[in-house]
C-alpha cells in the first residue's frame, strides 16, 4: 500500500486537475479507475491519458500497476459484464460499472485477493458525490458475484469487438476468423524486439524466442528501460507485424530512402540500421521528438523533416519509399484494448481518402526504377487491400513485387498482390497485430495505358 501521505495530493486529482475531497486510497486502483472512465466516458485514448502530468507523477510502478488493471479489465469488459448482469436489477451509470468490472477482473481474472480489492474499491467509490451512495452496492455486488463466477470466467465468451468495426469484419472476413479475432484480442501482446545484431543472442539474454522474420519476443518484460541493450540502443520495440514493411523494402548500404509518417520511429531505424541515407518526414514536431530520441538511443542516423507530404516543397526522388499511411489502427486492439471503447468508427472515410491522397504522393517520390512499399495497421480492408487495388488501377508505371519477405507465409498473400497480417495468426507463438503490407516497384521506362 503506497504512503498516504505521500500520495494524498494524487488521490484528490483527475486527470484535468479538478480537486476532490482527499481520502487515503490504494492509488494504482484508483488510477485504473480514472483511466476506465476516461475511456468510456470521455472517449480518450489510453496512450494520452498516460501522458498527462499527472499520471507521469506516480511512482513507475504504480504507474505500471494502474495501466496493467485499467487494460486487463478493458480486454475482459464483456466477461465482467455478463458475470454482473445476474446482481444488477438495472445497469447503473458507468462509473459504477467501471468499478465492478475492475473488482470482477481483478479478482476473478488477476487472482488478487477479494476482501482487499472490494475495500479498495468501496474506498474509492467514498471519494465522489457520484458514487458515494453506491458503497453498498458495489460491495454486496462484488461478493455474491465473485462467489459464483469462480471456475467459470474462462469460460465465459469474450468481448467482442464494437458493431462499428465487427460488422464490416464479419463481411469482409467471415464469422470465424472475427470470432478468432476476438479472441486473440482478449490475450493480449507480448513484447515484441527488433535487434541490431543477432537476433538469437538477444532472445538468449534477454529470456526469449526468435520469431520466423528475426524479431525476438520476450515471455516476460518487466521494466523495458531496466532490460540489458536498452541504454546502449541495441534493439528497439516493435511488434513482429510492424517490421515487415522494413524487411520488404530490401534497403542495401548507401541507398537513399524515404520513410513518410516515421514517427514515433521504429520504421526509421529499422531501415537506418541496413546502412540506407534515411530521410524521415512527419507532420508533427511532437512526435519527431519521439523519433530524434529513438535515433539517438541507438546510435542511428536519418535526416529528420517536419512537413506534410501532401505539400512537401522538396524535388528529390529516393530508391524506396515507405509509407506507414494514418489509418484506423484496428489492428492493434490485442495491445491497445482502450481503442474499441474509446473510438466510433467516425472518420474512417476520412482516412481512407487521406490514405489515398498520401499514397499518390508517395509514389511520386519514387525513382524510375525504385520501389514503393504501402502498409497500414489497419483490419479493414478498405484500409489495405482496396487502397492498393485502386493505386495500381490508377498508375500503370507500377507493378506488384512477387518476393516473399523473411519468415511471411505465402497464405497470407492477397489477390492484389500484398500480404494480409491478423491477429490470429501465429497463434503458437502469441499472435501479432493485424496489418496490411504491399511493395511495388515502379518501371524504370515508364508508360501508360
Amino acid at each position: 500500500m503506497p504512503d498516504p501521505k505521500q500520495n494524498s495530493s494524487r488521490l484528490g486529482t483527475s486527470f484535468e486537475g479538478k480537486k476532490t475531497k482527499r481520502i487515503p486510497l490504494n492509488i494504482a486502483r484508483s488510477e485504473a479507475v480514472r483511466i476506465l472512465n476516461a475511456v468510456m466516458i470521455e472517449r480518450r485514448q489510453l496512450s494520452d491519458i498516460i501522458q498527462t502530468p499527472d499520471f507521469q507523477a506516480m511512482k513507475p510502478e504504480d504507474r505500471a500497476r494502474a495501466q496493467r488493471l485499467a487494460t486487463y479489465t478493458l480486454r475482459h469488459t464483456g466477461r465482467a459484464d455478463r458475470a454482473l448482469r445476474p446482481y444488477l436489477a438495472k445497469l447503473p451509470a458507468v462509473e459504477i460499472l467501471n468499478v465492478l468490472r475492475l473488482g470482477i477482473s481483478e479478482i476473478v481474472g488477476l487472482g488478487a485477493p477479494a476482501h482487499a480489492v472490494v475495500n479498495d474499491l468501496v474506498s474509492i467509490c467514498s471519494v465522489s458525490k457520484k458514487t458515494r451512495p453506491f458503497k453498498g452496492l458495489i460491495n454486496a455486488v462484488l461478493r455474491k458475484t465473485v462467489a459464483e463466477i469462480v471456475g467459470k470466467w474462462d469460460k465465459s465468451p469474450v468481448q467482442m469487438m464494437p458493431k462499428w468495426l465487427r460488422n464490416p469484419l464479419r463481411e469482409a472476413y467471415g464469422n470465424g476468423i472475427v470470432m478468432a479475432l476476438e479472441t486473440a484480442h482478449m490475450r493480449g501482446a507480448a513484447v515484441d524486439l527488433t535487434v541490431i545484431d543477432d537476433p538469437k543472442t538477444w532472445a538468449k539474454k534477454l529470456n526469449g524466442v526468435v520469431l520466423p522474420n528475426g524479431t525476438v519476443r520476450l515471455h516476460e518484460a518487466g521494466q523495458i528501460s531496466s532490460l540489458e541493450g536498452f541504454r546502449e540502443g541495441k534493439w528497439w520495440i516493435q511488434d513482429a507485424a510492424a517490421a515487415w514493411p522494413g524487411i520488404l523494402l530490401g534497403l542495401s548500404p548507401g541507398e537513399t530512402a524515404l520513410d513518410i509518417c516515421a514517427a514515433p520511429g521504429g520504421k526509421t531505424m529499422q531501415m537506418s540500421a541496413s546502412g540506407a541515407k534515411i530521410t524521415a518526414v512527419d507532420v508533427s514536431p511532437q512526435r519527431m521528438k519521439r523519433v530524434t530520441e529513438n535515433l539517438d538511443r541507438t546510435n542511428l542516423k536519418a535526416e529528420k523533416i517536419i512537413a506534410n507530404i501532401l505539400d512537401w516543397e522538396d524535388s528529390r526522388l529516393f530508391d524506396a519509399v515507405l509509407l506507414d499511411a494514418p489509418c484506423s489502427a484496428t489492428g492493434t486492439i490485442r495491445r491497445h484494448p482502450d481503442l474499441p471503447f474509446a473510438k466510433d468508427g467516425t472518420g474512417i472515410s476520412e482516412l481512407i481518402s487521406q490514405q489515398k491522397d498520401m499514397f499518390n504522393a508517395a509514389a511520386q517520390r519514387v525513382k524510375p526504377g525504385g520501389r514503393l512499399v504501402f502498409c497500414t495497421c489497419s483490419l479493414i480492408p478498405d484500409e489495405g487491400e482496396v487502397q492498393a487495388e485502386e493505386f495500381l488501377e490508377e498508375n500503370k508505371n507500377f507493378v506488384v513485387d512477387a518476393r516473399l519477405p523473411l519468415g511471411m507465409d505465402r497464405k497470407w498473400r492477397t489477390k492484389e498482390g500484398g500480404f494480409r497480417l491478423r491477429p490470429d495468426f501465429w497463434s503458437d507463438f502469441g499472435g501479432m497485430d493485424g496489418f496490411y503490407l504491399i511493395r511495388l516497384n515502379r518501371l524504370a521506362s515508364e508508360f501508360s495505358g
